[in-house]
Order: structure tokens, then C-alpha cells, then sequence
């Protein structure tokens, strides 16, 4: 993924809010596949870390990301924004790479 699409996808982020918490639990099998589906569908996710767990934001963030296939695009603070191209219903167009002369 490119800075220009890495940013595009942070733009397009701020308004949306988080759909999944990871609390005192942490990452179980059955979050990771609601993960999963939840990417399927929206392609762009947002979850929230809540206080009560205690393992690092961008650890868990790249646990998902490899569980899951998809990218981290941002870790701010307690919030976690991924994203993972949907196979059946395409709804962001990321910007294109521009190649080289």
C-alpha cells in the first residue's frame, strides 16, 4: 500500500466510528473472524482499545492484520483503522500507483 492511498483511507476513516471493541479478553478466534467479515463487507473498520486491556494498540493491530489479511492503516492512540479489499463488493477505489519514467 502506498503513502498517497495510506492517506486517502485515513481521510476517508475520520468519519466513521469504531464497530468493534477489544477489551479485557483481548483477541479471541471469534473476534478475529467478526473482524473478518466486517472487512468483507465495509472494507474500511475502525475498533477502539478499550482501558481495561492491557496488551499495546499497534501489537494488536498487527496481529489482526496478519489473522485477517488486511492492512493496518492507522494505530492512533487507542484506535485501530484497518482496511482489506472486498471480494464481492467492491465500494472504495483507491487511489492509483503512478509508475515510473
Amino acid at each position: 500500500m502506498t503513502t498517497k492511498q495510506r492517506a486517502f483511507l485515513k481521510g476517508l476513516a475520520m468519519n466513521i466510528d469504531p464497530i468493534y471493541q477489544i477489551g479485557k479478553s483481548s483477541i479471541t478466534p471469534e473476534f478475529t473472524d467478526g473482524i473478518s467479515e466486517a472487512l468483507e463487507a465495509r472494507e474500511l473498520i475502525k475498533i477502539s482499545v478499550l482501558k481495561n486491556c492491557a496488551d499495546d494498540p499497534k501489537e494488536l493491530a498487527q496481529i489482526l492484520s496478519e489473522r485477517t489479511g488486511s492492512h493496518v492503516v492507522q494505530v492512533i492512540g487507542k484506535k485501530i483503522i484497518l482496511y482489506k479489499e472486498s471480494k464481492k463488493n467492491k465500494k472504495i477505489e483507491l487511489p492509483r500507483e503512478k509508475k515510473a519514467k
